[in-house]
């Protein structure tokens, strides 16, 4: 529970430094009216904080922090440390981040500092500490978010040395890296550890395995930053102040699951499109994968309350669409729902970013529709904080087989790791399936059913953890191109490895047939079954003989081959289905396995998600649906205090919160 009082957080990032004080009484006016509970503060205040070095101006932070704690708002303290201020890439130039091109990213943007520098991190504890010694027992303190979306990457000098370092831990021996990056191709053995830098611009083709270890050195570097900042915080403050910082979903530069399991509450930023018709599709995704990083849960640190001003045309969000993605990510395990930023700005690179009171102040319609989620979430915490939502299926994601499987070099440009994820998540999604996600080392056992839609590389651990899962009776169905490769991005003997292509039926693996964006397969199921086109990707292939194909291709030059494969529980997808007809396959695995809807008889545009004592029915359509109920069952809405037996019609973009009435709740 990311609250001891069963609340739901609700609020924004505060930066009312960019604001004349005399407008913080109008803030906390409103942020009354709105219900908000927690605000973050200080993400970019270190120039602010620290206008020259060594200076401390705490002042306004002072008078801030105590104004908060009258009005019964928390406060998310952030570490200023994701945006330097000038001064320090002045002095410092060994602070600014170089690219793959060895240029300097300067400062007039954010996030402009090297991971690896020494003298970035000796200001950054500086300021940290100081900023956790002088607020760590504030009263209004309700939680620490350290920096802000690391995604910084660096190529310089230092950076190299640091890598060199990190090299040094994991393989010990030059013969041992020489051995693992295959540097016996093209002439790139190493001899001297001086040899080994960065992936910086090459010739052609860089190492693949040179690449796969510079994005984990990567990943590691920003979390030693991170974790050095948790602790220096965390040595200041009370045992019951959690720590966090903030995700960006699907960024390729952070393994999130190790990033997780330093963090006491587990935050994300999720930003659909809300031009995409698929956008609460996205959301539940989002909402899905930090839930399995969490595995609890969760904290939406940022979304937006209108539009965004980083899409080529950035779209409002129609009404009604703010507060069905909010409460889905309630329902889907979110015990905070806040936004960037509570007042827009007026000023800098984000002004036409949207805010929870936005350029048309108090009477616009944004404030309004966020009044109406601050009151609603004021009656759901004693129904979900805390709580999980329940799934049986699980979806398999790696950043690791992400990093080695999307680079240069691979049989098909075109294929993106993170859409055919989506694509498998849309399927299940559409199909009514609750699913958590998880990594492919994960003990599995309480799922029915798990799908790995593209894992390129999986270590020893994984591939044995999947068959151990399947042997033990569970259904794993696994997508095209996964299995290809070991933890050093060799590719295994036969083009999958051996114990995969046992347990899926597949006797031998001839070519990978991958397709132009315009090009399909046509597929067909023996004895006029299921028939489908197929896009992206397809295999030639031959089945074991006490495999089943369950359809093969036809026409082209596969034609008769094994398009899915099954052998006892075990399914191979080698092509990506049309979305109709991959949701029938992994529906009908699911209910193979004994994997079940919510609630049955929902219609396309409705999701049912429980949580806590309650039955969430979210509606993305813009019409009116009628959702049937469970025979005999009443419930009440704890949203509106409506009662409903037998069936409960939503209108557009609607959601109810069902408690059963047999229970004896009442009104929210």
């Amino acid at each position: 529970m990311i609250t001891p009082d069963r609340r739901l957080l609700f609020g924004g990032d505060y930066n009312p430094e960019q604001w004349p004080e005399e407008v913080w009484a109008d803030d906390m006016r409103l942020m009354k009216e709105a219900g908000v509970t927690s605000v973050t503060v200080g993400v970019f205040s270190w120039s602010k904080l620290e206008p020259r070095p060594g200076a401390r101006e705490f002042g306004w932070l002072d008078r801030l922090m105590d104004l908060l704690h009258q009005q019964d708002v928390g406060v998310v303290l952030a570490t200023p440390t994701a945006s330097p201020p000038p001064w320090l890439g002045r002095l410092h130039p060994q602070t600014l981040p170089r690219d793959e091109n060895g240029r300097t990213v300067w400062w007039g943007s954010r996030q402009h500092f090297s991971h690896s520098s020494s003298a970035y991190r000796h200001h950054a504890a500086a300021i940290t500490e100081d900023l956790a010694k002088r607020y760590g027992h504030h009263p209004a303190l309700r939680m620490w978010h350290v920096n802000n979306e690391y995604c910084t990457f660096d190529h310089g000098d230092e950076a190299a040395r640091a890598f060199r370092d990190w090299l040094r831990a994991k393989y010990h021996t030059l013969d041992a890296l020489n051995d693992a990056w295959g540097t016996a191709f093209w002439s790139q053995h190493v001899s001297s550890w001086q040899d080994v830098i960065p992936p910086r611009r090459a010739q052609y083709l860089r190492n693949p395995t040179q690449l796969l270890d510079f994005r984990r050195f990567t990943s590691d570097a920003l979390l030693e930053c991170y974790v050095a900042e948790r602790d220096l915080v965390r040595r200041h403050s009370p045992d019951h102040i959690p720590v966090t910082t903030n995700f960006m979903p699907l960024w390729t530069g952070q393994d999130a699951w190790e990033w997780a399991g330093h963090e006491d509450v587990v935050s994300v930023d999720s930003y659909p499109d809300p031009r995409d018709p698929l956008g609460g599709q996205y959301n539940a995704m989002i909402a899905d994968m930090t839930r399995g990083q969490a595995r609890g849960p969760w904290m939406l640190m940022e979304q937006a309350a209108g539009p965004v001003n980083w899409r080529g045309v950035n779209h409002p969000k129609p009404q009604g669409l703010n507060r069905l993605w909010s409460l889905q990510a309630v329902a889907r395990g979110a015990d905070a729902v806040c936004y960037f930023q509570w007042r827009q700005s007026r000023q800098g690179a984000e002004k036409f970013h949207s805010g929870m009171v936005s350029h048309a102040g108090a009477e616009g319609r944004t404030f309004a529709e966020v009044k109406r989620i601050g009151a609603e979430l004021a009656g759901l915490g004693e129904h979900v904080a805390g709580a999980h939502t329940p799934s049986d299926i699980a979806v398999l994601h790696d950043w690791h087989s992400w990093w080695a499987g999307g680079q240069d070099g691979r049989p098909s440009s075109r294929v993106a790791y993170e859409d055919v994820v989506r694509a498998w998540h849309r399927a299940l999604w559409e199909a009514h399936l609750p699913v958590d996600f998880a990594h492919p080392e994960h003990d599995l056992s309480a799922y029915k059913m798990v799908v790995a839609p593209h894992l390129y590389l999986l270590t020893d651990a994984a591939l044995d953890n999947l068959v151990a899962y399947a042997r033990a009776g569970g259904t794993l169905v696994c997508g095209f191109f996964t299995g290809v490769a070991d933890a050093d991005d060799r590719v295994r003997a036969g083009g999958m490895d051996a114990r995969l292509r046992e347990l899926l039926g597949v006797r031998v693996l001839h070519e990978w047939w991958p397709l132009e964006d315009d090009e399909r397969v046509d597929c067909a199921a023996p004895g006029g079954g299921l028939s489908f086109t197929g896009s992206l990707w397809s295999e030639e292939l031959t089945a074991a003989p006490d495999a089943e194909v369950r359809a093969r291709y036809r026409g082209g030059e596969l034609d008769g081959l094994p398009a899915v494969l099954r052998r006892g529980r075990a399914w191979y997808l080698s092509t990506l289905p049309d979305p109709p007809a991959l949701r029938t396959l992994l529906a009908d695995a699911a209910a193979e396995a004994g994997a079940r809807p919510a609630l049955s008889g929902l219609p396309p545009d409705v999701e049912a998600v429980p949580r806590g004592d309650l039955l969430f029915l979210l509606h993305h359509g813009r019409g009116e649906a009628t959702v049937p109920l469970p025979d005999g069952a009443a419930y009440q809405d704890v949203l509106t205090g409506d009662e409903h037996t037998g069936t409960v019609t939503l209108g557009r973009f609607g959601v109810v919160a069902l408690a059963p009435r047999k229970r004896g709740r009442g009104a929210a």
